[in-house]
Order: C-alpha cells, then structure tokens, then sequence
C-alpha cells in the first residue's frame, strides 16, 4: 500500500502551469476517424478487425433499431434468470457470476446471489457494448474470470445544443421514458440523461397465489462533466444514481405476507486524462459506488413480520495507467490501483470489508507488418486469500488481406464473496443452517454448545486453511476473412476450472436437517465453438447469422459416470441403473446449440428500416431432480428447444421524429419456467431527436 501512494503522489505532483498555458484546439485523438474502435479488450483504443482476441461490439445503431439491450442477440452470448428472478448473462458457457460488467471501464457491484441484474440498467444514452470473451483477469482482475461486459455512454461533441426525449408503452403496461441532453460549450462538454420505466408485472402460472413478476417502478439519472484544459489535459465525471421499488408478497402457512423491496444504487466517477507528449499519456481515476436493497415482508393485518432483509455494499477503487508508445516498437500499457470493498448484510455478524492492491502491465507490439501480438500480467495482493498472477498471450497473424488467424491463452480468477466467507443464516421454516467458510469454525461451536448439533462430519482442520480463489485457464483459437460483401469468423475455445466454490455438508443438526458450509472441489470444463457470418446485399440490406456449439461438464462426475459410480432408478422398471456416459447432459443451464439469424433492411426513400431477428436454443435442464447430483436424460426438469422470433420496425417523419413500433416474442413462445418469456411483449415508440 505504501508503494501505491508514493507512485501515485509522483504522477500527480506535475508542474501543471506548463499544462494550463497551452490553448485548446480541436480534438486529436488518432482514432477518430477509425470505425468499430474497441476499448476494453487492451485498455488501449483498437480496430475491432484487428483484435487478436475474441470480442463483440454492438453499435448504438444496432440497439436503436432493436428497440433493446440485445445481448442475448449474439453469438454465444445468453441471458439467463437465477433463483431470484435476477437476469444475468452466461458467455461459451460460463455463468454470469463470473462476468464482470462495467460501465465507462468501472465495475457495478450488487450481486446479492452471485449474479449481477442487467435489468439495472437502460439503453438510453449507451454509445456501444464491448464484449470480450475469456478469461480477462489479466486486466481486470477478480470477477473477469469468464469475461467483461463494458457499456459505454456518449462523450458530447457538437457546440448546438442535441438531445433526444422518447416514450414507449409495451405489453404488461410497460412504460420507458428517456431524456437525454448533451452539449459542448468551448473547453466544457456536458450531458444529461434521465429515464422512468416501470411495468404492472404479469403471471404465468394462475395455478400458483402471486405473480411471476410483480409491479415496479425505477429511475436512472446520470450526469456528465468534460472539460478539456488544453491538448494535453482534460478531465472527465460521472455521477449515476439508480432507484426501484417493487412490490413483494409471500404466502407462507395460508398467510399472506407483502411488501416491497427496495434498490438504490449511487456511482461517483473521475477521470484526469494526461497527454504529456505524443508518446506517453496518464490516467488518473478515482471511482466510488455504493448499492443498497431493502426487502420487509409482513402480515398486513397482526403486521407479523416473516422476513427483514438489508444489503449494503460499497467499493471505492482509485487507479493510475498508463500507455507509452515506442518508435515503431509497440505499446506498453500498466497501472496500478487500490482497492476497498465494504458489506454490511443482515445474516453477517457484523460489516465486513476487503482490500487489495493491484499492478498490471501488458506490451502490444508487430514484430513484423503482418504480426500482433499481446503479452501481459497483473498481480492482486488480497487480504482475504492468496496472492493472484494473472498472465495472459494473444497473437493475430494476417495471411492475406482478407484472411487472418488469431488465438489467446489466458488466466482468469474470481476471489471468494463476502458471502461465501461471512454468511450466516438459518432457514426458519426448514430448519437448516448455511455458515461462510471464514465463521464456520466458530458458528458450530455455537450451535454444538446450544445442543443443536448431532454429530460434525468433517474435521475442524478442513476448515483451517483459507478458502481459494477459482480460477480458469481459457484458450481460444480463430480465423477471420473479411472480403467485399462477406464477413465470417470462426472460433474455437475451451475454458478449464478448477477450486470452483460450491456448498457441502460440514454437519447435522438434531431437527433432522444439515449445516451447510463453502468448499474448493469443483472442476468444470467449457468447450465448443463459434461462427458468425455477415453479408451485405446492398447498401440498404444485411443479413447475419451465428451459431454456437457448446459442450460443458463437470470433469469430477464425468469420471464417475465412466467408472460406473452413478445410478438412476430406471422409470419404466423402476429398476436401478447405472447412468452411461451418453446419459449424462452436463452443467445445468446449457444448451447444447444456440444459433441466431438477423436481417437487418434500410427504405431510405421513405425514411424507415426493419429488422427481424430469430434466435434459437436447445433444450437444457434447470436442476437434478433424481437425487444423483448430474444432469442425466433421466431427469424431468428438462426445457425444449425453442426460437423466439423478434421484430421492430422504424418511421422517421421531417427530420427530427421517429416512430418504431415492433414485439418481441413474435410466436407467443411461453413456459412458466422462463420468467423472462411472458409471450408477445408488442410496443410502440415515439422519439423526438433535438
């Protein structure tokens, strides 16, 4: 930590009169004029074309004219609900606990259950969304084990005044409204953005008392600050804040219990970007967020109170990187940075916090014209488990003008959550008992000296040494053409897990129920391939289709099944069996084949475009259900294959108002098991560009 600050007072410490005396002219950044210019796959501006990993972008264009954040639209990337309703994304097969999302290069925290809810978040003021695929630790440390999803919002750059205002009512009485305002007045650049949305909630099982999903309502507002000192020096800050409230309601022994849940979420950004020649530039960043959820469920009538929950958790990251370009001898990029994590949570004992301090550096360098290769590292001292190295090697070699061969090998960690050291909770209605690794030693000596304790089944010196990080190795390999009309890209990958965190059983309580606790065992594998194509018929008509094959499984019980260790009760002879390998279906959540196809079609002579999007996905399981603990074809939990067809259509009217009118959904596809298909989600929306 002491080495951190004197760095950092270093850089800072500039005889900034030199900087403020020099005039302000127009901008001269290199990437400009580039098209697809990725940030977040280098922490440096590049051609996404010329980017030896495996990355996606999706334009504003693109989510304006799908009326929606389409994530879920991509190649091998999928939405998917955990067991709080919460939609996270999964990427190659890697659930969204470990994907790491950002907003400007920051990370958003929140993750009540591991998984982070991109339904926090709105489209109306995004740029673009990066997407880089793999581990990513090498950059961004602990979370980054599967990936990083970066959300980039827009930077003012025109001297009139330009905005826009939109309304959109939709199915299930949804309502979305958008302002965004957004200026440059000389040196200062400002921009504003605000947005309401809210929905009355629907059901798809009237068998069952309560909705899918109840009613809520939020608000987003964000403002932005530039200022540009001179050539060399500008300043950028954020200030986002986020509010919802949701209705709530459980039935639990025929008593009806409601009320609401509650979730704020406050974000502080600062940035100095220091150009000190045309070789060498800093930033200086300092980054604060802070996010709450409140839930209070009580009987309306005795006011008998079933559940009070709270979770606050707070982050405070400043960071220094840098970027030194040498003559015709690549880019080196490093930084270093402090981390503070702070969790106060009802089941804990009391707040708890993390700290770490981190220092990374990558080198990106053509040795020669046709070859790109990237070579980094970082190192996370942490204060709750061992220290963490993670390298990382990419290579993109151009064979042709219109062929090229990429691949990557990187290291990829996730440091244990507050939760899975800290938890301490105790179901009221069943009975059994979740302790974090960190207090479990303790909380058994507890209930063992209050007589609830019938026997332990694991040594207390199992629970001795520090819980370890998970951590993955991922390998991609791909090749690109690039040609006239075509553009295709095929790549194959397969990331290897190993220490991965589950809970077991650490012992039994004398009400018949378990104590359970955090473990390393876990060791899982993803593996499979991607390809997309695009074809451009015309100037006014594109056509892309992608297609992923996806193998994932659990090495330990694939062994299992190979040696003849796991058994079903066979239905039709009620007879015990045990489960082949061609049996075994893998990781629960993960379908087999996913695959997309979009036309996209410009009328210009009418002012209008139409998309349609098909997106489809093989069947999957969402958990075991005969008790042997894997996903066999004898399990009854399986969702079949099925194609959600989506479609949005777009008028602009004189120059300045648009209308887009479109459903997603189109084929009323419908399950109760899938919250986020309530069937045909139709809306219109009403735009007025300024």
């Amino acid at each position: 930590m002491g080495l951190n600050k004197l760095i950092i007072c270093l850089l800072i410490v500039i005889p900034f009169r030199k900087l403020f005396s020099q005039e302000t002219t127009k901008d001269t950044i290199k990437t400009t004029n580039l098209s697809e210019v990725i940030l977040t796959a280098t922490r440096t501006a590049r051609q996404l074309s010329s980017l030896p990993l495996p990355v996606t972008l999706i334009h504003k264009k693109k989510i304006i004219q799908s009326g929606t954040i389409i994530l879920n639209e991509q190649t091998g990337i999928i939405t998917v609900s955990d067991e709080s309703g919460f939609e996270g994304v999964q990427i190659q097969g890697i659930a969204s606990d470990y994907i790491l999302i950002l907003i400007d290069g920051v990370p958003l925290v929140g993750r009540s259950a591991g998984n982070f809810d991109l339904s926090r978040l709105t489209v109306g003021n995004i740029k673009q969304i990066e997407v880089v695929k793999g581990p990513s630790s090498s950059l961004y440390g602990s979370e980054a084990l599967g990936g990083v999803i970066n959300i980039i919002t827009e930077k003012p750059k025109t001297e009139t005044l330009e905005g826009n205002v939109s309304y959109r009512i939709g199915s299930f009485t949804q309502q979305d409204i958008n302002l965004d305002i957004k200026q440059r007045i000389k040196k200062f650049r400002y921009g504003f953005f605000a947005n309401r949305f809210s929905s009355e909630g629907y059901d798809l099982n009237p068998d069952v008392e309560g909705q899918t999903v109840n009613p809520f309502e939020n608000y987003t507002l964000n403002g932005r600050v530039f200022y540009d000192f001179n050539n060399n020096l500008s300043l950028f800050s954020s200030l986002r804040f986020y509010d919802q409230t949701q209705e709530a309601g459980f039935t639990f022994d025929d008593t009806v219990f409601e009320g609401d849940t509650k979730e704020q979420e406050w974000n502080a950004h600062l940035r100095l970007d220091h150009k000190w020649n045309d070789k060498f530039d800093v930033d200086y960043e300092l980054y604060y967020t802070n996010y709450t959820a409140n839930e209070r469920l009580a009987n309306p009538i005795s006011d008998e109170v079933l559940s009070d929950s709270d979770f606050d958790q707070k982050l405070l990251r400043p960071e220094v990187r840098g970027n030194y370009t040498f003559a015709k001898a690549g880019t080196i990029t490093a930084g270093l940075g402090f981390q503070y994590d702070e969790l106060d949570r009802t089941f804990f004992d009391e707040k708890v916090t993390f700290n770490s301090q981190y220092l990374y550096a990558q080198y990106d360098v053509n040795p020669v014209e046709k070859l790109n290769i990237i070579v980094g590292g970082r190192f996370d001292n942490h204060s709750e488990y061992s220290n963490q190295f993670s390298p990382k090697l990419a290579l993109r070699y151009k064979l042709t003008d219109a062929i090229a061969l990429k691949g990557s090998v990187g290291y990829g960690f996730k440091a244990p959550d507050f939760r899975q050291l800290y938890f301490d909770f105790t179901n009221s209605a069943v009975g059994y008992t979740v302790l974090g690794y960190n207090v479990a030693i303790d909380k058994l000596q507890e209930l063992q000296a209050q007589g609830q304790i019938l026997d332990v089944v694991v040594s207390t010196s199992e629970l001795d040494n520090p819980l370890e990080a998970e951590s993955s190795i991922g390998y991609n390999l791909g090749i690109t053409y690039k040609k006239g009309k075509w553009n295709t890209e095929l790549n194959l990958f397969r990331n290897d897990f190993k220490n991965l965190i589950d809970t077991r059983i650490i012992a039994r309580k004398t009400n018949g129920q378990n104590v359970f606790s955090y473990v390393n065992f876990d060791e899982i594998y993803t593996t499979g391939l991607e390809v997309n194509a695009g074809y451009k018929i015309n100037e006014n008509l594109n056509i892309n289709a992608g297609y992923q094959l996806l193998y994932a499984f659990d090495k330990t019980k694939e062994q299992l099944v190979e040696n003849g260790e796991v058994f079903v009760r066979e239905p039709q002879t009620n007879q015990t069996v045990a489960v082949e390998k061609k049996d075994y279906f893998g990781l629960v959540n993960r379908s087999r084949h996913n695959a997309n196809f979009k036309v996209f079609y410009n009328i210009p002579k009418v002012k209008a475009n139409v998309n349609l999007r098909l997106l489809y996905r093989s069947k999957y399981a969402q958990f075991d259900t005969n008790g042997n603990g894997l996903i066999d074809s004898y399990d009854n939990s399986f969702i079949d294959g099925y194609i959600t067809t989506n479609i949005a259509a777009s008028k602009t009217f004189s120059k300045d108002f648009n209308v887009q009118v479109g459903a997603n959904n189109l084929l009323d596809y419908r399950d109760e098991n899938i919250p986020a298909l309530p069937g045909i989600q139709g809306y219109v929306k009403i735009n007025y560009q300024f």
